[in-house]
């Protein structure tokens, strides 16, 4: 192989270099492929990444309705790497934020994990996390709707829990570039379940994810769900953005179309993949301490996540799999590869719907 063919290597890697010659101290830690993939698709240019980062908080004193408790370069930034550094819409995001807590005062008060609703949320496994990212780098959040003992949880703290651990794992600089990806598994929702998902409180979960948090999803993926849940997606579809809608696949209890987009090798076996069981436990245990329990009462030092320090690595292996309890997966391993004949038609598979 001649050099001139080895040529675009070199100058990719020489671009890396480049990148880390200049890169400023809120870079710190990333990969050089990372740094690469900001420039690429997000246009961070470390060269003026303080001046877009001023420029956003100068726009501040526009807004005097709204109190912005945290200005900081480090948390503003997330802002601008979620809407591409596009700083009017960083901007308007960052004011999205601050005015969906002002509205909804009483879903941050004590916006901690060993508050007792979203305590309660964490042990029965809202949300999942799992512990390695996918090819792409994104962290997988997972949702088995069939958990939610609607005696035991609000819809609300269910919620706040989501947005909670938004939080501690938006500190990750690697995810605010390479996002998040959720899957949620609808198996053994029931209408009675799904009757409780009123137009309010999916107003409230839509606004507090897609429209106030500085988190970039890669994908929402629907497996396994029953007619009902179609059509509430259908109800609800109209208040989607268009970049969301496109980003939204309803699976049903084709497996294959889930592998397409997330390979089988970073997946649990509830969704035909190659890891063990997912324990519902993991993410709890990470945020409320070595000592948790699904069982009994306890106490934990307090975790503010508007305050987090974490790394990574930490958080990784923090995440070591433990023996599973009462809230492990409702849902067996295998269960959803095969469709059963004579299932209802609009369950049928949608690879996606926009």
């Amino acid at each position: 192989m001649g050099p001139v063919s080895l040529l675009p290597k070199y100058q990719k890697l020489n671009t890396w270099k480049g990148d880390l010659n200049k890169m400023t101290h809120l870079q710190a830690g990333l990969s050089p492929e990372t740094i690469e993939k900001a420039r690429l698709e997000l246009n961070e240019n470390p060269d003026v990444l303080h001046q877009d980062i001023q420029q956003v908080r100068d726009m501040i004193i526009t807004r005097p309705d709204i109190g912005f408790l945290r200005t900081d370069d480090a948390f503003i930034l997330r802002f601008l790497r979620a809407r591409k550094f596009h700083q009017a819409d960083a901007f308007r995001l960052l004011a999205q934020y601050f005015q969906y807590r002002q509205l909804n005062l009483d879903m941050f008060k004590n916006f901690k994990a060993d508050d007792p609703g979203i305590k309660r949320a964490l042990i029965d496994g809202f949300p999942g996390v799992l512990e390695n990212r996918d090819h792409y780098g994104r962290k997988i959040l997972l949702l088995f709707a069939a958990n939610w003992d609607q005696s035991r949880n609000s819809f609300t703290d269910i919620l706040r829990a989501i947005l909670l651990s938004l939080e501690v794992l938006i500190e990750d600089p690697e995810l605010q570039i390479n996002g998040f990806i959720l899957i949620i598994d609808w198996s053994n929702f029931s209408f009675k379940q799904a009757s409780k998902l009123t137009p309010s409180i999916l107003k409230l979960a839509i606004e507090g994810l897609q429209d106030s948090f500085p988190a970039r999803f890669g994908g929402v993926h629907f497996v396994n769900q029953p007619w009902y849940i179609h059509a509430l997606y259908t109800l609800i579809k109209p208040f989607l953005k268009d970049k969301t809608r496109k980003r939204i696949f309803l699976h049903g209890n084709n497996l294959n179309s889930l592998h397409q987009l997330i390979h089988p090798e970073f997946l649990p076996s509830e969704f035909g993949g190659t890891l063990p069981p997912y324990d519902m436990g993991t993410w709890a245990r990470t945020l409320l301490g070595p000592d948790y329990s699904d069982e009994n009462d306890y106490t934990h030092t307090s975790y503010n996540a508007m305050h987090v320090k974490h790394t990574s690595s930490n958080l990784e292996r923090e995440c070591s799999p433990k023996p599973m309890k009462r809230s492990q997966s409702v849902v067996e391993a295998g269960t959803l590869k095969h469709e059963e004949k004579g299932e209802n038609e609009n369950t049928q598979p949608l690879l996606a719907l926009d």
